[in-house]
């Protein structure tokens, strides 16, 4: 199952977590103010750790540019 999901139409075309209207970026966020998981995981009921962990993947894999060397 993909847990990052981009329907068009859906909260704008914004990356998701399994189709629901939790954005992938409000879950970054709410890691980069120290939310705690068990936080998120609490106020957001439908959301499994592997949802948060799938968040944290998705943010490395779009950071992950190549190099270019001379």
């Amino acid at each position: 199952m993909t847990r990052i999901t981009q329907t068009p139409g859906q909260c704008g075309g914004r990356p998701c977590i399994r189709g629901m209207r939790i954005r992938v970026s409000d879950i970054l966020e709410m890691l980069a103010e120290n939310v705690s998981v068990s936080e998120i995981l609490e106020d957001f009921p439908d959301l499994e750790l592997e949802d948060i962990q799938a968040c944290l993947l998705f943010a490395a894999r779009r950071t992950d540019f190549p190099r270019l060397t001379a």
